[in-house]
């Protein structure tokens, strides 16, 4: 009886949380005089969608790739540097490795409103704003890398140090133990690292926001703020836009969900 209840309780939780994503997609099918309607409706009585004329009129292809593309450097780039890092302070043990550890955390609890300001001024001196999604991608990283090393970081704890070190006894040198022992057994973690610092760059909006000047390589999440005007507010093409947004992040957390599980899991019982 006791699991029932459980049961009925967390289907109620779910049905709770889901409702907003529910409320959006058949938003994208009501007309505006429907959507303010009172009492609302909770499904649509004539259906009709702006979905091909917001992806088409609003540029959201364009959007959308140029999100690709920053979030893809992003993760790039803080794979290959995050990983070594996450590494030496899994298996490096000295009086600097907790001072180390503490920093991560600090850079990573820093929010992008307050490090915008200053990383706009050094960008402008230096000339990066010149090229917006190399701007970008630089200062994604100082928000995604400390992420990705606290969640990267439990996956190396997790494997044996025997391993290593009988690699090591036995000839290889500490980079080929590396590729060959330690990596194949973190890669779980790594991949799902990654796929999360991937969606939290592909929905970035702050440096977007602030250091791209030219439209043309504004991200999807800017591209959002084009339905809002001084006296109106197109909130059917804000449904739309955001359906268009979300629906592939969500098939792609649907699909992934079991690794991200077991990702952001590794190393809990070390």
């Amino acid at each position: 009886m006791k699991r029932y209840v459980l049961f009925v309780i967390a289907l109620c939780a779910t049905a709770l949380y889901m409702f907003p994503l529910y409320w959006m997609y058949i938003t994208v099918f009501k007309s505006a005089s429907e959507m303010f309607q009172y009492p609302p409706t909770f499904w649509p009585q004539h259906p009709a969608s702006q979905l091909w004329q917001v992806f088409t009129e609003r540029g959201m292809g364009n959007f959308l790739w140029n999100s690709l593309v920053t979030a893809s450097g992003t993760v790039a780039v803080t794979v290959f540097v995050g990983t070594g890092a996450a590494y030496a302070l899994a298996f490096v043990q000295n009086r600097w490795t907790s001072g180390a550890i503490f920093a991560v955390l600090i850079l990573q609890a820093l929010p992008s409103s307050l490090m915008v300001t200053p990383i706009f001024t050094a960008f402008k001196s230096l000339g990066l704003l010149e090229t917006p999604r190399l701007a970008v991608v630089i200062a994604q990283i100082t928000k995604t890398l400390p992420f990705y090393i606290v969640l990267c970081r439990p996956s190396f704890v997790q494997v044996p140090r025997e391993l290593r070190d009988a690699a090591l006894v036995d000839g290889a040198s500490p980079m080929r133990a590396f590729f060959s022992v330690i990596l194949p057994l973190a890669v779980n973690g790594i991949l799902v690292s990654a796929i999360l610092v991937f969606l939290q760059s592909f929905g970035e909006y702050v440096y977007a926001r602030s250091l791209i000047l030219d439209d043309q390589y504004q991200t999807a999440t800017v591209g959002l703020s084009a339905f809002v005007g001084a006296t109106k507010i197109d909130w059917i093409g804000i449904m739309s836009y955001s359906a268009i947004f979300v629906t592939p992040v969500l098939i792609a957390f649907m699909l992934l969900q079991r690794r991200i599980v077991a990702g952001l899991t590794a190393g809990a019982l070390k």
